[in-house]
C-alpha cells in the first residue's frame, strides 16, 4: 500500500509538477474551444450542403461525412502534421490538432443537424412557403433554430468527446494538459503527474457528461 501512494499518489510530486499541467490545462482548453466553434459551424454549412445544395455539393458533403467518420482522429492528426509538409504545407501542433479534431466534428456535427432538420415536421417549411418568406429566411428563422435545439443532446455529446480526444495532441508534441503530464512524470521518476491529470479531466469532463445526461431526459421527455 505504501508503494502504492508513493508512485501513484506521491502529494509532494503532485504539488511540485501542479504548474506545469495548469499550463497544459491552458493549452487544452483553447484547443477544445477552437474545435468546438470550428468543427460545430463547419458541421452546420456541410449539412446545409448535403440537404439543399447542388448534386455535386451533396456527393462532396456525403463524402467529407463518410471519410472523417470512419477515420481515427490519431490517423486524421498524424496525415496532416506528418504528411503535408512532404507537399509544401507546414502547420504548428496546435494547428495540426485544431484542424484534426474540427475536421472530425464537423463531420458528426453534419450527421447530428441533418438528423435535427429531418425531424421538423414539413408543415413548418410549407407554412413558411405560404407566408412568402424566401428559402434562406425561413431556414435561417425558423428550420435552424429549431434543429438546434434537437441536435444539442448529441452535438453536447460530440462536444465531450472531443474534448477528451484533445489528449491526442501530445503525440505531435504540442504542450497539452497529457503531454506536460507525461513530461512531468519523467522529470520526476514518478507517475503521479499521470494521475494529477486523470483527476483535472474528471473535475472538468465529468460535469458536462451529467449534462448530457440531462439532455437527453429532457429531450426524451418532451418526445413523448
Amino acid at each position: 500500500m505504501a508503494d502504492l501512494l508513493f508512485y501513484f499518489f506521491n502529494v509532494e510530486v503532485m504539488a511540485a509538477t501542479f504548474p506545469m499541467l495548469v499550463r497544459g490545462l491552458g493549452n487544452t482548453v483553447l484547443l477544445t474551444i477552437t474545435a468546438v466553434v470550428c468543427g460545430g459551424l463547419a458541421g452546420v454549412v456541410i449539412c446545409l450542403g448535403r440537404l439543399y445544395g447542388p448534386k455535386i455539393v451533396r456527393l462532396i458533403a456525403v463524402g467529407f461525412i463518410d471519410i472523417f467518420r470512419a477515420l481515427p482522429i490519431l490517423v486524421v492528426l498524424i496525415v496532416i502534421y506528418y504528411a503535408l509538409p512532404f507537399v509544401g504545407i507546414r502547420l504548428s501542433s496546435f494547428v495540426s490538432a485544431s484542424l484534426a479534431l474540427s475536421i472530425v466534428l464537423a463531420a458528426y456535427t453534419a450527421e447530428v443537424f441533418r438528423a435535427g432538420v429531418e425531424n421538423i415536421p414539413k408543415g413548418q417549411f410549407e407554412a413558411a412557403a405560404a407566408l412568402g418568406l424566401p428559402f434562406p429566411v425561413a431556414l435561417w428563422k425558423i428550420i435552424i433554430p429549431q434543429a438546434v435545439r434537437i441536435a444539442t443532446p448529441a452535438q453536447t455529446s460530440n462536444c465531450v468527446a472531443i474534448a477528451k480526444d484533445t489528449s491526442l495532441a501530445s503525440v505531435v508534441a504540442m504542450p497539452d494538459l497529457l503531454k506536460q503530464a507525461t513530461d512531468a512524470q519523467a522529470l520526476m521518476a514518478n507517475p503521479s503527474p499521470l494521475i494529477s491529470a486523470a483527476l483535472i479531466y474528471l473535475i472538468l469532463l465529468w460535469p458536462l457528461v451529467r449534462l448530457v445526461a440531462r439532455l437527453e431526459r429532457r429531450a426524451q421527455d418532451k418526445s413523448r
